[in-house]
């Protein structure tokens, strides 16, 4: 049995001792059955359980047997058409064909399976590179550590947006609200409480995840923060059985997987249906046999067939996934890298992503200055919050304070604020204990506690004894519950005019870019009495205001920039007050700043960007058809005091308008948001594991930079798969160009069907798989983003590929081929009356030995023109000189096989005799010099008559 089977079934063990189920017994008794204490375990008793019982963590999934998805790259749609037409080989009585086309599947499918393997070892790899963490005591002391270390008597601490990582038996609750969806498919959130509920057989009755006290491993916080003792963890939890039943779970095909699999049935039916064609003029017409028709238009198929697409598409998002990486973004979904492309909207959190989130307190506001006030503002600012400061370790980290902040960056700032005033904030929360907390909520913006007050305090104007209600949070939220306010003597009546300058205040504050911060306060009385919540923080006492101010990245406004020039709407979308999100957005070039405008203040009015801040309470008052009419025609814009479902109801009108939307968000109220966009881009820094779960990529520095840069890449993405599929249709129209010559002219096909496949597999697989890897174009960002509906085959991939760069190739091929026999002293109308003696296999030995040196010069100048289409196929815009510069190792390899493969067909003996080589004159090699340069000429001129139109 598995250790942590045997540990999750020891933990039942000893709960069936107890003769109570875990929920129905008092905390003491739970104690006792998980034999830990009320501080938790020791980091001895802790590793040893670990040690004896494994890891908190769910078997590894059983996976398809590899050699059963090797199998499936040879069982694919284009597989079997190529396992068709090398059997339709062998019927003909051409063995080395049909083994070359075998040996076409199975060299495609290592290809394709190496690949695809390379991918997901790559992907499981990010991962593991974002562990879960937890909070948890060990030794009397709360720390974090990996989820995977927890075990059975565990006291852990849980809060806001986190993942429940073990089934656990609450001990201590404060608003505490669960998301189950995962294990009930419920989406509303559910209560959850410390004390062991009543109900006696009734309460038996009701299922493990329902009761009150239980949080399960997979479920998330909602809202609230708790305290819990593990009780069963890995494959035992209740996510663990839930777990086993989607292990099965298939998964959907991305965009880019559908439009690559219709590309290719199409080209494999046009080569179908191409075969069937000349397999009927050749019988028709030409006068063959019809087993050499048979041959002839297995021929045609091959040429047409891309046999390396599959594994270059691989290739390309691999390599975005882990140059991404590199640029701090982790790829959770591959499809995600393919949606990135075409982000054209992208909505966008401020503290964090265009922010440092590095608060700190650079001003406060009090009615009226005092410094016993401003202590009593910090100290109150400190206690009502649940960050902390903690040792730093000296000489780690380069750390030059004697401590280090843990929680909201908000309320360490507060704490740091505290500390530098020499209030001592964690002995402050340590003398003042916490009696009821009611937690910060989106909807609310602010957070009250409960604490005894009863030390002296002499320079505070506030008596001792009993308990202070403190409340902190949005200024004018807070504002509305105050009646009165602190004066240095004491309480004093809120006049009107007093309200009116606690708003002046907050707007100047907020002007300038702080996020501002109201705190209030209400003596209380018996501290071990419970409050109801709306009374708690009725009749409070206004005290002041805080400024903290997080500076935006330096990096940002750049970025902003380039989202500009490259098509892409930036919304900010935060929860901040409307001033405040407007001095930012003015300090990193999303809206204009007023002094930019020039002129009079009047004039600044009227040439002023039209965009204005949009509030909450006022999005909630537009219509549906006027909001669509607001974000389609307006493209700077900034949302404050959001509300989660208002983020929610931006995103689905945007993708409304046939936008491609990318959101970024970081607690578990945005959520839905991520889920509902085309990308989800979660913070990995601040984020909450409810966050990172539903999004498709995370942001390992929560920076709005590097959202571009992933835009950048998986804008590449797409551009590099369709520059492979340019290269390869490329070299299908010297490929077929030569029996369409057969039958239209009657003269003898200026290739053999294995030199086709040589062309397709032995020289232009490795070149190909250089396309994929090229590295985002310069410019890329100043284009408009590509339209997602947008096929990868479209008419101007088509007319590019075979009636520009095809059709230089088949020219040149079809003239070196002809200009061969015709240095041999044979001319066209000579060759014609070759051709059935060379289709039959009657012609002379010295008529053969011409035919295969002319083959082997049409299939040389066909390598070296492909060598100038590879150049030319890394830009639609640019000339393929002006990419020279750009570093691709593999596609410089590729580049160097070309000829050197070319040089081993047909050097080599075996080898020649195999694909029909024949050595040619030395004189040759200067016109196949020069193939790659007419074709790289070619090209240019049509890219600048392309641009010019």
């Amino acid at each position: 049995m598995p250790a942590h089977a045997e540990h999750g079934l020891r933990c039942r063990t000893v709960l069936l001792a107890a003769s109570q189920p875990i929920w129905s017994l008092p905390l003491e008794s739970v104690h006792q059955a998980l034999q830990t204490t009320p501080q938790g375990l020791s980091r001895e008793e802790a590793e040893r359980r670990l040690t004896t019982f494994g890891a908190n963590r769910l078997p590894p999934l059983k996976r398809r047997p590899l050699a059963l998805r090797f199998l499936d790259q040879m069982v694919h749609f284009m597989a079997l058409l190529l396992w068709i037409a090398g059997g339709l080989a062998f019927a003909a009585g051409t063995p080395q064909l049909g083994w070359a086309i075998w040996g076409v599947v199975l060299i495609n499918s290592i290809f394709s399976f190496w690949q695809e393997f390379q991918a997901e070892r790559t992907l499981a790899a990010l991962t593991r590179a974002l562990p879960s963490q937890v909070q948890v005591w060990r030794d009397g002391q709360l720390g974090f550590l990996p989820a995977e270390e927890l075990v059975a008597g565990d006291r852990i601490q849980l809060e806001e947006g986190e993942r429940v990582p073990a089934d656990c038996r609450l001990s201590v609750a404060h608003g505490l609200y669960l998301d189950l969806s995962v294990l009930t498919g419920e989406a509303l959130p559910v209560a959850r409480q410390g004390d062991a509920p009543g109900g006696g057989q009734r309460q038996a009755k009701i299922s493990t995840r329902e009761q009150t006290n239980l949080v399960l491993a997979g479920s998330t916080v909602a809202s609230g923060r708790g305290e819990a003792f593990v009780y069963a963890t890995g494959a035992e939890t209740e996510f663990g059985q839930v777990a086993r039943l989607a292990a099965g779970t298939a998964r959907g095909a991305s965009t880019l997987e559908v439009q690559v699999g219709r590309i290719v049935h199409m080209i494999c039916l046009i080569a179908v249906t191409m075969g069937l064609v000349a397999f009927g003029l050749s019988v028709l017409f030409v006068g063959m046999k019809p087993l050499e028709s048979v041959v002839f238009a297995t021929g045609i198929i091959v040429a047409n067939v891309p046999e390396g697409l599959l594994p270059s598409v691989t290739l390309a998002l691999a390599m975005a996934v882990q140059r991404m990486a590199r640029r701090k973004a982790l790829v959770r979904r591959l499809s995600a890298v393919e949606a990135l492309g075409s982000v054209s909207v992208i909505c966008c959190d401020k503290t964090g992503t265009l922010t440092g989130n590095r608060m700190v307190v650079e001003s406060t506001w009090l009615p009226v200055a005092g410094e016993g006030l401003e202590r009593l503002l910090l100290r109150c600012a400190a206690l009502c919050s649940n960050a902390r400061l903690e040792p730093a370790a000296a000489g780690v980290g380069g750390a030059t304070e004697p401590w280090r902040a843990v929680g909201d960056p908000t309320e360490t700032a507060m704490l740091v604020a505290a500390a530098a005033a020499g209030l001592a904030p964690e002995e402050q929360q340590g003398r003042h204990r916490r009696r009821q907390e009611i937690p910060f909520d989106s909807h609310r913006r602010r957070m009250s506690v409960r604490v005894d007050w009863s030390d002296r305090a002499d320079d505070l104007p506030i008596a001792t004894g009993g308990s202070l209600v403190i409340t902190k949070g949005a200024p004018l939220d807070v504002l509305e519950l105050c009646t009165s306010w602190l004066s240095p003597q004491g309480d004093a009546p809120l006049a009107a005019a007093l309200r009116q300058q606690v708003v002046d205040a907050n707007d100047a504050l907020a002007a300038r870019g702080y996020r501002v911060i109201g705190v209030a306060v209400r003596r209380g009385d018996n501290p071990a009495a419970t409050v109801p919540d709306e009374a708690l923080e009725s009749g409070q006492r206004f005290l002041g205001l805080l400024g903290l101010y997080d500076p935006p990245r330096p990096e940002v406004p750049d970025a902003i920039r380039q989202c500009r020039e490259a098509g892409i709407k930036v919304t900010m979308i935060t929860g901040d007050y409307g001033l405040t999100a407007q001095a930012i957005a003015q300090q990193i070039g999303l809206l204009d700043p007023p002094s930019s405008l020039g002129g009079s203040k009047a004039q600044q009015q009227a040439n002023a960007d039209p965009v204005r801040v949009i509030e909450g309470s006022t999005l909630a008052q537009i219509s549906e058809v006027h909001l669509h009419q607001l974000l389609k025609y307006r493209r700077r814009l900034v949302f404050a005091r959001m509300a989660p479902e208002q983020k929610l109801r931006l995103v689905q009108a945007y993708r409304a308008l046939g936008e491609v939307v990318a959101v970024t968000g970081d607690g578990v109220n945005d959520a839905p948001a991520l889920r509902a966009s085309d990308v989800g881009l979660a913070m990995g820094v601040s984020g909450t594991d409810v966050a990172r779960e539903a999004a498709d990529i995370v942001l390992l520095d929560d920076n709005f930079a590097t959202i571009v840069q992933a835009v950048r890449y998986g804008r590449s993405v797409v551009t590099n798969i369709g520059r492979f599929i340019t290269y390869v249709l490329a070299s299908n129209m010297p490929e077929v160009l030569p029996f369409l010559a057969m039958v239209a002219a009657g003269i003898p096909p200026a290739l053999t069907v294995l030199q086709i496949l040589a062309v397709d597999l032995g020289t232009d697989l490795l070149p190909a798989l250089g396309l994929g890897a090229d590295p985002p174009e310069s410019g890329v960002m100043r284009l408009q983003p590509r339209p997602r509906d947008l096929p990868l085959l479209n008419r101007a991939v088509m007319v590019r590929a075979y009636l520009v760069l095809g059709l230089v190739e088949a020219l040149v091929a079809m003239t070196g081929y002809l200009l061969t026999w015709q240095a041999n002293g044979v001319g066209w109308s000579e060759l014609r009356v070759l051709a059935p003696q060379l289709l039959h296999h009657t012609a002379d030995a010295s008529v053969g030995a011409i035919q295969q040196q002319a083959t082997t010069v049409s299939f040389c100048l066909i390598v070296a023109a492909q060598m100038g289409t590879l150049l030319a196929c890394r830009s639609e815009r640019r000339p393929a000189w002006a990419m020279l510069r750009i570093p691709n190792r593999l596609l410089w390899l590729g580049l160097l096989s070309e000829p050197l493969l070319a040089s081993v067909l047909v050097l080599l003996a075996p080898l020649a005799d195999l694909f029909g080589m024949a050595p040619f004159p030395l004189a040759w090699l200067g016109p196949m010099a020069l193939a790659p340069l007419l074709v790289i000429l070619v090209d240019a001129l049509d890219k600048r008559w392309r641009t010019s139109r």
